[in-house]
């Protein structure tokens, strides 16, 4: 049978009268068994196309009978067939009466009884979906009555009212407006007299239409809602339906975070009830987290409400107080004693971490002011209890609320940091380890002054805590946290300690526990770097043991110890100095050499560490020549120059340096270098570390994209090389969002611009999407600012010293702008006609920067991205001339060279693609270009460029709309500006054009009776003498066999005449090439 029949019967059978074909099909849709369940698919998805009209009436009648076995699946489909998000959108193809019988047929399933909660909620997505594609263009009037009627009767049933109640909470922004009494109706369903459900939904949607209202007014009209929103939430607790109350929460922290103000007058009432939600012992731990998260959100919302939350002070002393309960939920597991793993959170539950990040989170948000006298208040019951849970959580909210209490506590250093000291000798090794951690993080938030004030006191017990060799996570601990005070501690003050410190670290590097191994060579590491030359003492001491774990700690256990051996010898190499450093250096060095050769698994940590040991030991090699540092890596040696810039930013650099060295031969490391340097790309403690990831990003993509191209990538493919692209793109678009130093922003998109041409089209739809917007953002942001610096320069303090500031701040943004000139420019080279959607999004962006009060460079880059689309898209770029020609040909007349530049190059390309699209604008053209060409200063340096473009842009009207033009003025016009000499592309192009015209004989070009033929061979005589400049190879000998056949055709008398026109150095050039 033809397939085609036999798919026409399966149709018919499955949408036919008897509903068991249908009911068979939507069943093997959910079957276990791929087979079955690959043909239900096949099939459906031929009906889809084929029958979309019955298909989707058959789904929704399905619905009609909420108990059917298949209705579940039949409200899947359905959805699928009507959400625009969906790749199987159907509904625009459908007939007019089947839309309308599905809109009927939905409206009427919704409302049918005994509708089970699953399928009423997948059918008030559906009807979401679909309003959300009908309601812009007023489409479905009948729905807003249904959506009114279903909650406004007294006899709709709660399931129906909740569904009515949900699909208006997804589509507030478009019905609120409209929706008659709502006020009321969201107060009733807020009061439901027997629905909790109901209520819950009342309050979904009570949230939906706040945020949806445009103004402060609007949404101030639903303020006394509040009172019943928060009887709601809590009558939901009460019932034990801690689900929808957990929902409920979750919006309200929507709303806190979104639309605080609009709790301002019920703010006392609303946070004294989440405060109560939190104290509750009986709820779920879940439950008890939303409350808290949404005081602590409301704390957090400063810029939308100012200094709201300090006219409750009291609420800060309650929130706290729960909050420090909740870090009392730790366990003493025998797995922290063991100190076998790195996790230094076993026994920790996701209360006690949660409470963590709200203590950091809440007091950075309200300051040490109002933080401090509450943790005054409540610390010292906690750090004076006998059980070692309550001591604990004081010593872990001392390290939470540092950062944000930093200024305060910097004020009472000896009483906070002395509280902490005394707990360094507690009986329970975790309050010690809690200590001990206390006096890191202080050491980080309120260093150099805790360093310089409190060092004699911190170091001597930091030391001491070092001998507890039965709590080896204690002693690790204690060593680890000498990194943290060396990092904010000048030379001279850790000196005098380090005879002590040094000491116990040697003692730890030979303990039987790995961790207290690696915690020791983190601290060695740090010590020399923060004491540098200081630790030339202890070099001899130390080296050998160093030393030794590199070399013998090789097994797979180890790997993390070897790693860390090698950063802390590479630190102290460069704390010390080449001099004391170089015997020791060559014998690392070789080992380096010897483990890069060698197969190292995926994820061994000693890949990146190797990367950051070459990097210091480069800087400490033993090459002097003028301050460039140079080793032999593989096959290359690579030469650095040294730096001030700190290690990390030095390591970046590095890193990026491998890559663009050894291109392909980087290959081995690219996975271990990507991972480390992407998530830097939004280190924003250093810009040097910023720039310099971004660097790498690119560099990378060649390694990997030449390494595939060669053979070299192991076997990978460009399917590796997708996957590299789809890993750094977004990252590079991401941080490009969040970068907030407009200079590296310029660099980060100069990046991603590489990164476009290196990836090419493995980049797929979506990606190109994320990156064009990214790019909007990143216009808008800089109008923003330019907006903002207008507003400086009008204030009335503004001075000349400001307006310097102002340029140079204007000059980065012009710079940002170039850069999305050449990312645009790069996507359109790449895509072509595929990329003009994106361009007619990005249109309502750009055109505005072709204004006259917008600055040269902005007009500049606007003109460069239209002529590539001009250029690169031809003819189906026809259909942007009205919006961008007129602007090129104003732009003719710019001061700014680079504008006319840009402006004559876009003529030129419109007229050699646009065809009858540009006859229009021939006139003009010539009138535009004429001007350009015939200017007094024409041909200064500045201007030569733009001179070229526009001769270039003649000569492509003459070509390509000759029947527009009075060619016999127009081309001996065109001829008299030969040879160009400046753009050198341009001029190949010319010349192989006038070329070109010659060979046919062209009438015009020649002139009555040859009346242009010594200005012709003058032309070719000058591109002869300038070698390969002006023309190329082929051109030039197109050339040569013209002037020969010339030489064959004319009289002699013009030959003679032609000739004496020349310069000598001409006629010279020619003898040559005519007679080789």
């Amino acid at each position: 049978m033809d397939p085609q029949a036999a798919e026409g019967q399966d149709a018919a059978a499955v949408l036919g009268a008897d509903p068991a074909p249908l009911t068979a099909l939507l069943g093997d849709l959910a079957s276990p068994a791929n087979e079955a369940r690959s043909r239900a698919e096949r099939t459906f998805h031929a009906l889809r196309a084929s029958h979309p009209d019955p298909l989707a009436l058959r789904l929704a009648h399905l619905l009609l009978s909420p108990t059917h076995p298949a209705a579940p699946m039949a409200a899947v489909l359905l959805r699928r067939l009507i959400s625009p998000g969906s790749q199987a959108f159907v509904y625009p193809a459908l007939a007019p009466a089947t839309q309308s019988s599905l809109r009927a047929l939905l409206l009427s399933a919704a409302s049918s009884p005994g509708l089970s909660r699953s399928i009423s909620k997948k059918l008030s997505d559906a009807v979401a979906e679909l309003a959300t594609y009908l309601l812009p263009s007023g489409s479905w009037p009948d729905l807003l009555t249904f959506l009114y009627k279903s909650v406004a009767s007294a006899s709709s049933p709660p399931a129906l009212q909740e569904s009515a109640l949900n699909t208006l909470a997804r589509l507030a922004s478009h019905l609120a407006a409209g929706f008659p009494d709502l006020h009321a109706l969201l107060l009733a369903a807020l009061s439901h007299p027997s629905s909790t459900d109901v209520r819950v939904a009342g309050l979904n949607a009570a949230i939906s239409v706040i945020q949806s209202l445009p103004s402060a007014a609007d949404r101030d009209r639903f303020q006394d809602l509040l009172p019943a929103m928060m009887r709601a939430l809590a009558e939901s607790l009460n019932c034990g339906n801690e689900g929808s109350a957990q929902e409920a929460l979750e919006m309200m922290i929507e709303l806190a975070g979104l639309e605080p103000r609009f709790l301002r007058r019920q703010l006392p009432d609303v946070v004294a009830s989440m405060l109560q939600i939190a104290e509750a012992p009986g709820l779920e731990d879940g439950t008890r987290h939303l409350a808290v998260e949404f005081v602590v959100t409301l704390a957090e919302a400063r810029e939308r409400a100012p200094g709201m939350m300090r006219r409750l002070p009291r609420y800060v002393g309650r929130l706290f107080a729960v909050v420090m309960t909740m870090l009392l939920d730790v366990q003493d597991e025998p797995a922290w004693y063991a100190a076998v793993s790195e996790e230094e959170d076993a026994g920790e539950t996701g209360s006690f971490v949660f409470a963590q990040e709200c203590l950091d989170r809440l007091a950075i948000a309200v300051g040490g002011n109002t933080i401090l006298p509450v943790a005054a208040e409540l610390l010292p019951s906690y750090i004076g209890a006998e059980e070692w849970k309550r001591r604990h959580a004081a010593l872990m909210t001392i390290s939470q609320i540092a950062e944000g209490c930093a200024k305060v506590m910097t004020k009472n250093l000896d009483q906070v940091v002395g509280m902490v000291l005394n707990s360094f000798n507690d009986p329970h090794p975790r309050v010690r380890w809690a200590a001990i951690n206390a006096v890191g993080q202080l050491s980080t938030d309120l260093g150099p002054e805790l360093q310089n004030k409190l060092h004699h006191v911190v170091l001597p017990a930091l030391a001491s805590a070092m001998d507890d060799s039965e709590n080896p996570r204690v002693q690790a601990h204690a060593a680890s946290a000498i990194l943290n005070f060396s990092e904010n501690c000048r030379p001279e003050i850790l000196t005098p300690y380090l005879d002590v410190i040094v000491g116990k670290l040697l003692l730890l590097l030979q303990s039987g526990s790995q961790m207290v191994q690696e915690g020791a060579l983190t601290a060695l590491a740090s010590a020399a770097d923060s004491s540098q030359e200081h630790f030339q003492k202890y070099y001899d001491a130390v080296m050998p043991y160093l030393k030794a774990i590199l070399m013998n700690a090789t097994d797979k256990s180890s790997r993390m110890l070897r790693a860390k051996s090698m950063e802390c010898i590479s630190l102290v190499g460069m704390a010390v100095g080449k001099q004391k450093f170089r015997d020791d250096a060559k014998q690392v060095m070789e080992v380096l050499m010897s483990l890069q050769g060698s197969h190292m698994e995926a994820d061994d940590p000693i890949t990146s560490y190797m990367l950051q040991a070459w990097a210091r030991l480069c800087e400490d090699g033993e090459s002097d020549d003028d301050g460039v540092e140079t080793i032999t890596l593989g096959d290359k040696r690579i030469g650095i120059r040294t730096s001030l810039l700190e290690e990390k930013a030095t390591a970046c650099s590095m890193l990026c340096c491998y890559a663009d060295e050894l291109k392909e031969g980087f290959f081995p490391w690219i996975d271990q270098v990507a991972t480390t340097l992407v998530p830097l790309l939004k280190f924003y403690f250093h810009d040097e570390v910023r720039k310099a990831a971004v660097s790498a990003m690119p560099e990378l993509l060649r390694s990997a994209k030449l390494a595939v191209e060669k053979g070299q990538a192991q076997g990978r493919d460009n399917s590796y090389l997708k996957q590299l692209s789809d890993y750094i793109v977004p990252a590079l678009v991401e941080a490009m969002h969040k970068e907030p130093e407009t200079q590296i922003c310029a660099s980060i998109l100069e990046s991603l611009n590489e990164s476009i041409q290196m990836s090419g089209t493995l980049l797929d739809e979506g990606q190109v999407r994320y990156i064009v917007e990214g790019i909007k953002e990143v216009i808008t942001a800089s109008s923003n600012r330019r907006t903002e610096r207008t507003e400086r320069a009008n204030a009335e303090d503004f001075d000349s010293e400001e307006d310097e500031l102002l340029r140079e701040e204007n000059e980065q943004e012009d710079e940002i702008f170039d850069q999305v000139g050449d990312c645009l420019g790069t996507l359109v080279k790449t895509f072509k006609t595929y990329f003009l959607p994106f361009f007619d999004e990005l249109s309502v962006y750009l055109t505005p920067m072709l204004g006259k009060d917008k600055t040269s460079e902005e007009r500049r880059v606007t003109i460069c991205i239209f002529d590539d689309v001009a250029e690169h898209c031809r003819e189906a770029a026809v259909r942007y001339y009205d919006t961008y020609l007129p602007s090129l040909l104003e732009a003719c007349a710019s001061e700014n060279p680079d504008v006319r530049q840009a402006a004559v190059y876009g003529i030129g390309i419109c007229a050699e693609f646009g065809g009858s699209s540009f006859r229009p604008h021939t006139g003009e053209a010539l009138s535009r270009l004429y001007n350009v060409i015939k200017h007094p200063n024409a041909l200064d340096l500045d201007n030569a460029m733009a001179y070229d473009n526009s001769v270039s842009a003649l000569g492509k009207i003459c070509q390509f709309h000759r029947d527009s033009i009075d060619a016999s003025q127009v081309i001996p016009a065109w001829l008299s500006c030969l040879p160009l000499k400046n753009d050198l592309v341009e001029a190949k192009i010319v010349h192989e054009q006038m070329c070109a015209m010659l060979e046919k004989s062209d009438s015009e070009l020649l002139g009555h009776n040859n009346q242009h033929l010594p200005k012709i061979v003058s032309t070719f005589a000058e591109i002869l003498c300038a070698g390969k400049d002006l023309a190329t190879e082929q051109t030039a000998s197109k050339i040569v066999n013209l002037l020969r056949q010339l030489q064959t055709t004319l009289p002699p008398s013009v030959l003679a005449s032609t000739w004496s026109t020349l310069q000598p150095q001409q006629q010279l050039a020619l003898q040559s090439v005519l007679t080789s």
